[in-house]
């Protein structure tokens, strides 16, 4: 990952109706979910939460896909997969067992 992508990343997570849409999506993973239903979860205006959407996509923190006359969203787990390992690349000089984390990222040489 880029440093640029992971800033982007942050950013669009950065907002609180953004990270709660983002831990929304994660909770109904495999199943993506309509825009219309996320709002209505999270009581918020569609209009509104049009754009965090789009925000989260551009940072590709979620996916898209149209389904008939809906457009379903889902996290995309692989880039926040990436994100952390770019986080811990470095990680105890890459002796990463030492640092005590619960996740093992692939370091890059």
């Amino acid at each position: 990952m880029e440093k640029q992508s992971a800033i982007d990343a942050f950013a669009a997570l950065a907002h609180p109706t953004r990270l709660d849409v983002f831990q929304l999506l994660v909770r109904h993973l495999p199943e993506a979910m309509p825009a219309l239903q996320i709002a209505k979860e999270l009581d918020a205006k569609p209009s509104t939460l049009s754009g965090h959407l789009a925000i989260l996509r551009r940072a590709g923190v979620v996916t898209s896909a149209r389904h008939q006359r809906e457009i379903r969203y889902a996290a995309a787990l692989e880039t926040v997969g990436d994100l952390v390992t770019y986080l811990l690349t470095d990680c105890c000089a890459g002796r990463v067992e030492r640092c005590g984390i619960p996740v093992e990222p692939e370091l890059h040489p």
